[in-house]
């Protein structure tokens, strides 16, 4: 089972929670699908969109639970990134973990990216 993994701040994720689903941040809205990242790709999210911000969370989800409403997209110099066209339920994620920052403003993953 290949996971994805989706960073948000974690005041968005509670309202996810209550809510019951998650909708996206601002930037999946705007561009109308969840952007999400693969193991190879979530330091380098990390990096790019959310450099130096604290009280964030990462959440694993199991890509082969989204079924065809989850799209493999060309992104960031071509590399194929899952997107998914609908909300995602609560009851489809695996897990969410802290997403502290080190000393040297990089996010500490430790195990998560599996």
């Amino acid at each position: 089972m290949p996971f994805i993994y989706k960073i948000a701040p974690q005041s968005l994720w509670d309202e996810a929670r209550a809510a019951g689903a998650f909708t996206g941040a601002p930037v999946d809205l705007a561009d109308g699908y969840i952007h999400f990242s693969t193991a190879q790709q979530t330091r380098e999210t990390a990096a790019k969109h959310f450099a130096g911000q604290s009280d964030l969370v990462l959440a694993i989800i199991d890509a082969d639970a989204l079924g065809d409403a989850l799209k493999w997209e060309p992104s960031r110099g071509g590399e194929l990134f899952p997107h998914l066209y609908r909300p995602l339920r609560m009851d489809e994620v695996a897990s969410v973990h802290p997403l502290p920052l080190k000393a040297d403003g990089a996010h500490e993953f430790g195990h998560l990216l599996s």
